[in-house]
Parts: C-alpha cells; sequence; structure tokens
C-alpha cells in the first residue's frame, strides 16, 4: 500500500482527502491511500514520516508552504523560484527515505484555472495576503503579464514588492486593479461570515474576483463581489488541477 497525505493545520475545511479517495475509486486504485495529518507544529513532520513508513507523497497547505522548505532536501526549479511548495516527493530504499523533494502545482492549478478567463481589463491585480499561495499566484500573475500589488493586514516590507494595507485600498486603487485574488483563508468553513475588509462599494462588472477558498462553494467575498456585478471564481478548480499534477509527480520515475 502506498499512503499520500495532506499536512497543515487546521485541516476540518480540506476537499482533499474525499478527493483522492472518490479519486481511487473511480479508477480503481486498490494499492493507494490518501489521509490528512494535522500538525499544530512542524516539530512532528519528522515524526509522522517515521511512523508512516509507506508515506510516498505529501501535499502541504496553510501555514507550512514555507516553513517546510529547511526541512526538504531539495526543490525543484519552479518552487525554488517561487520560495513556496505544497507538494513534496518521498523517496524511500524500502522503508528508509533517502530524498525530500518540493514541488509548487498551486501553479499549475491556478495558471490552468484563472487564464481563460482573463482578459484586457486585468491588467493588474491586487492579491490579499503574502503567504505561500500568494506567492505562487504573483509568479503567474507577471507570467501572464500582470502587474500585481500585494494587500497585507499590516504594514510590511518585502523586498522588490508594491504592499499595501487594506486600510490604504480606496476606489482610484480598485478601478485600476480589475482583478483581486483572496490568496488568504478569511472566510473559510466554519467561519463563513467573514470577507477581507476591501472596499467592496468600488467594486465594478468590470471586476474579477478570485477566491483560493473552496469551502464554501461561494464565500462572502464572492457574494459582495457578485451584488456588484463582478465576475467571481471559487478555488476548487484550481484544487483539482494542483491534485492531479501532484499525482503525476508522486507517481513519476
Amino acid at each position: 500500500m502506498r499512503r499520500f497525505g495532506l499536512i497543515g493545520y487546521p485541516l476540518s475545511h480540506s476537499f482533499s482527502e474525499h478527493y483522492f479517495t472518490e479519486k481511487f475509486e473511480e479508477e480503481n486504485i486498490f494499492d493507494a491511500a490518501f489521509h490528512t495529518y494535522e500538525l499544530e507544529s512542524l516539530d512532528l513532520f519528522k515524526e509522522l514520516l517515521e511512523a508512516e513508513d509507506d508515506l510516498a507523497g505529501l501535499s502541504v497547505t496553510i501555514p507550512y508552504k514555507e516553513k517546510i522548505i529547511p526541512l526538504l532536501d531539495e526543490l525543484d526549479a519552479t518552487a525554488k523560484a517561487v520560495g513556496a511548495v505544497n507538494c513534496i516527493r518521498i523517496s524511500r530504499n524500502k522503508s528508509e527515505i533517502t530524498r525530500l523533494v518540493g514541488y509548487n502545482t498551486d501553479i499549475y492549478g491556478f495558471r490552468q484555472s484563472i487564464k481563460p478567463f482573463l482578459d484586457t481589463r486585468h491588467e493588474r491585480a491586487l492579491i490579499l495576503g503574502t503567504g505561500g499561495a500568494s506567492k505562487a499566484v504573483e509568479y503567474v500573475l507577471k507570467e501572464i503579464g500582470i502587474e500585481c500589488v500585494f494587500v497585507s493586514r499590516e504594514k510590511k516590507e518585502i523586498p522588490g514588492k508594491t504592499v499595501l494595507t487594506y486600510s490604504e485600498l480606496n476606489k482610484y486603487i480598485l478601478d485600476s486593479h480589475k482583478l483581486i485574488v483572496n490568496c488568504t483563508p478569511v472566510g473559510t468553513y466554519p467561519n463563513v461570515k467573514e470577507a477581507p475588509e476591501i472596499p467592496y462599494e468600488f467594486l465594478t462588472k468590470d471586476h474579477f474576483l478570485y477566491d483560493l477558498v473552496y469551502n464554501p462553494s461561494e464565500t462572502l467575498f464572492l457574494k459582495r463581489g457578485k451584488e456588484k456585478g463582478a465576475m467571481t471564481m471559487n478555488g476548487l478548480d484550481m484544487l483539482k488541477l494542483q491534485a492531479e499534477e501532484a499525482w503525476r509527480i508522486w507517481n513519476s520515475r
């Protein structure tokens, strides 16, 4: 039996175990299982690897996409460029781990899910959040030619990046940034009454709101955008696409 899983904290909102279990059943994959591993601290990571000696691959989610990097032996070129990992391939000789390699499949999932919906209105984007997921989003948008501004709850300096606080957002900024991507967990189940604190009154039908959150399927962030006529999209397609890319990596030789 090959075992795969997801690490992060908390994981009560995650669909990954259901997604892979359903995939294995539909595709008659009988030698694999997928489980979630809630780790309150990455100090438990080594313990997990030792306890589950048939682990062949892991997905990584909040808050460990950046923190996990020092614990890995190698990063592929894209993960290294982004500075965030959401997929780990575990190589073993019998039960002994020989190599831990980090990848970023968020890039593939986000690119493939959003690209068909972008047009000339989306020249500049606001990226809500500055964590690991936001790095993958920026990487894709810059690759497409879209200028990016990060938005953070607190004033911070990130070399080479423009970072605003939510309190600095105004009509001018929203008018000139028609794409807004939420890379924070705000609004994730069970906290469905929460939403990023942007000035929703300045949204228009020309805006496109993309939420990496997929549970619930329509967050308050997306609902408020839809009320203003904006195009909206959740992160479910991204989740599925990045999961399939992770499966390809775990099974590559």
